[in-house]
Order: structure tokens, then sequence, then C-alpha cells
């Protein structure tokens, strides 16, 4: 394990080692100490990858196609502030992106024409991936609670050219009981203790961690997705992701999820072609969790890839 890491909360460290396999740990661990690379997706709504890839080699970059993710490209030569000096950025027709975050949209995989919610959707990188895999057909409802982050998104969402797109400023809280069944499907990307991006190069980053940080979005994460399932239309999908590796705000929030909803819904198989994956864990510590958050997806932190948590949720018919 790299002496970096020893600059990382203790206690989070001590949690990390129980939730990850037997021999994983120090490579995990690691990559809080290194950099990741800067990779982006090409918005479709406005041009192909075929074209970016040419401009950019044009102009000396080189870049690497993503080979599960149509359309997404890592920055091999050149840097993020020449990227990003392009008019092919300033168009928005790419969007640095990290590949963890371009997953639950695809998971979730929207269809050109249904109604789709984005609980909390800014900066608007999943929503425009959104919009962009719809073909810019049917409806996308963009919503977040925060003024400052709201009008990032409304930014992004312009910039990307994604005209499906309705903006919502509000409380995710409020989805439920004020539309129920209403969406086809549903993202909540939920806010979380973020664990996933601490970077050992960038304090602030992990500054403010504390096991006591980890129950409060606990507690916000439950509010937010008893709010989607009551949103969500009979037989839709609703994918629940986070950038956390803390149980309490995974699994935990699954299996409160299961115990509470379970006659109307279901957690689903997801299938990534990845070897950085592993299912949800049955257990932490003393508390034993429902069998199906198994089902759940963690994605481990490797150089290319921060870690992320994501489960399929279909409500029954």
């Amino acid at each position: 394990m790299k002496s970096e890491i020893k600059s990382l909360p203790p206690e989070f460290i001590e949690r990390l080692r129980g939730i990850l396999p037997p021999g994983k740990f120090d490579a995990v661990a690691n990559t809080f100490a290194g950099p990741k690379p800067t990779t982006f997706r090409v918005n479709s709504l406005k041009t192909t990858p075929g074209k970016i890839q040419e401009t950019l080699e044009q102009h000396s970059f080189r870049i690497e196609k993503v080979p599960w993710c149509h359309g997404a490209f890592v920055l091999k030569d050149g840097d993020l502030r020449g990227l990003q000096a392009m008019d092919c950025y300033r168009n928005g027709e790419i969007y640095v992106q990290s590949l963890s975050s371009m997953i639950p949209p695809l998971v979730l995989d929207p269809q050109p024409g249904e109604t789709i919610l984005d609980m909390t959707a800014a900066p608007g990188s999943k929503t425009t991936q959104m919009a962009a895999l719809m073909k810019g057909l049917g409806r996308i409802v963009a919503n977040d609670n925060n003024r400052t982050r709201f009008f990032k998104l409304k930014a992004n969402v312009e910039m990307q050219g994604a005209t499906n797109v309705e903006l919502s400023l509000r409380y995710g809280e409020t989805f439920g009981r004020r539309q129920p069944d209403a969406y086809d499907r549903i993202l909540l990307d939920a806010p979380c203790s973020a664990e996933g991006r601490f970077d050992t190069r960038e304090p602030a980053s992990f500054r403010y961690w504390k096991p006591a940080k980890v129950k409060e979005m606990a507690r916000k994460q439950k509010v937010l997705l008893a709010s989607g399932i009551h949103a969500l239309k009979p037989g839709g999908v609703l994918v629940y992701s986070t950038c956390t590796f803390a149980p309490e705000e995974n699994e935990g929030v699954l299996d409160w999820a299961l115990g509470k909803y379970e006659e109307i819904i279901s957690i689903e198989k997801i299938n990534l072609p990845l070897l950085n994956v592993m299912s949800g864990i049955r257990q932490w510590r003393d508390t034993a969790f429902h069998p199906f958050v198994q089902l759940g997806v963690r994605i481990l932190p490797d150089p290319g890839m921060e870690g992320f948590f994501f489960a399929k949720i279909r409500k029954k018919s």
C-alpha cells in the first residue's frame, strides 16, 4: 500500500478492509493516490464518434475507444486543458465524464419516446447522456434542489442541445407524492458520502468524512428512493446509484427498500463486460442484508475508473 494512503481517515480505511474481497485492498487503496485519465463521451445529438476522433487526431490528440460504451474515449496523449480549448468541447459535441458515471444510464437503458425522471440531475452528465441515448425523443425531467447546481445543469443541457429535457428545481422527495406512477424509468444517482472520489492529493475530498455523515446520507437516500418507487410506473425501472463504498448507503438502502416495498419491487441482475466488479455484499458487520441485495453491483476502482455502486429495481406490474 502506498504511504500516501495513510493520510485518509483511519476509520474509512478500516471499513474499506471489511468491504473488499481478500487480496483486493492494496490495489483498490492505491487508486486513491494516483491520477485518473481524462475520459469523455461524444454527444450523438450533435456529431459522431468518427468525426470527433478525426478532429482530435488532426490536433495531435491520441484517444482510445472504450469497448463497452459506444462513443466513449480515453485521452491517451494530450491534456484536459487542451481538450477544453477545442471547439468540439466548447460547442457541446463532447462531454468530459468519468467512465463509472457513464454506467448507470446504460443500465437504465432509456428508450426514445419514454418519460424519464433524473431525480438528482446536476450537473447534467447523466441527463445529457440519456438524452443522446433517446435520440432526443421522448421526455426527460431533470431535477435538482440546489439553485447553484440547477443553473449548472441548465447550462449543460443547453450546451449539449438536449431539447427533450425539462428542468425542475425542487426536492426529489416530492415526486412520489405529486406524480405517482408517472415515469417509465427513473435514475436516482443519489447524493452520498462520495468515498469513491477520495484523492490523497486533494485533502478537501475527504476532510469532512465521518461515520455520522454516512448515516445522514443513508437517511436522505431512503427518502429519495421511496419517492422514486412511488413515482415509477408499474413495470418501470429505477436505477439507484452512488459513488461511495459505504454499505449503509448501498446494500443497506436496498435492504430497507426490500423490507418496505417487497410486494411491489424486485431487484434485477445486471450484466457488465467489466472485470473490476463485485456483487453487493450479503452482510456488513453484525447486519445481515436481504439476499437480493447481492444483485447490486460494485465497481472496484482501478487506474481508469472510480468506485461506484448501482442496482436495477423493477416495479411490479
